[in-house]
């Protein structure tokens, strides 16, 4: 198991990329829309792992739109991508911990799932497939 991202929610996906261009000194503009989530993400690769940001498509209460309203911008999950995700899955099941929803296919097309953060001391947690081409 290792780091996959780390997803911070954004009100502008364009001013949040900034520091990032700025570290790395290089022009970021590979924005993927979801509409079906209501998002627009951007997946900054960093060493190994990714930053991935979150804006809302438009505004709802719903999702990231909720998160940006209670909590603000600002870190909203880390995502840690695992071999066996269905055996995962269960294993947790099995002790206890609540998972939000199916599994669903992610920004970058592998099967993901959430832990809940009151499973989690309060994180919310992302579950990435590896895929066979990743092991």
């Amino acid at each position: 198991m290792k780091i996959d991202h780390i997803g911070i929610a954004v009100n502008s996906i364009e001013n949040a990329s900034k520091v990032y261009e700025a570290m790395l000194k290089k022009k970021l503009d590979h924005v993927i829309e979801l509409p079906d989530r209501n998002l627009k993400v951007m997946m900054i690769k960093m060493g190994e792992s990714e930053i991935e940001l979150l804006q809302p498509i438009e505004n709802n209460s719903k999702g990231i739109c909720s998160f940006l309203e209670k909590k603000g911008e600002g870190l909203h999950h880390i995502a840690f991508k695992v071999n066996n995700f269905d055996e995962t899955i269960e294993n947790l099941k099995a002790n206890g911990f609540r998972l939000i929803g199916e599994p669903t296919l992610g920004a970058n097309g592998s099967r993901i799932i959430f832990l809940h953060p009151k499973s989690s001391n309060g994180t919310l947690i992302e579950l990435c497939e590896n895929t066979k081409e990743e092991a």
